[in-house]
């Protein structure tokens, strides 16, 4: 069984940064793509970074530059830096993985961009 428990989510200021974790168990994560997704306040979820198991990263065009996807394998770990925070960049953030053609979700860590 997949589980992937996501957290570091909290209140920032534009221009900020935040840094989230992700671990996964259930999985063989060193051989995993790993992605982050967020799903703003009414809107849709969409990609935003994902890290395959040759460490090629790949960004939604929104975060480049501000965001950094990082795996730590001994740690079945992925992160999300996130810096020179937007308030565009609101969102509940979730990690995901695809294991047996189905893609799993954690339960997502809040992310508040505000003055």
């Amino acid at each position: 069984q997949v589980q992937l428990v996501e957290s570091g989510g909290g209140l920032v200021q534009p221009g900020g940064s935040l840094r989230l974790s992700c671990v996964a168990s259930g999985i063989i994560f060193r051989i995993k793509t790993m992605s982050w997704y967020r799903q703003p306040p009414g809107n849709q979820r969409e990609l935003v970074a994902t890290i395959a198991s040759d460490y090629t990263t790949d960004y939604a065009e929104a975060v480049k530059g501000r965001f950094t996807i990082s795996r730590d394998n001994a740690k079945n770990t992925v992160h999300l830096q996130m810096d020179s925070l937007k308030l565009e960049d609101t969102a509940v953030y979730s990690c995901s993985t695809v294991q047996f053609y189905t893609r799993s979700w954690g339960q997502g860590t809040q992310v508040t961009v505000s003055p």
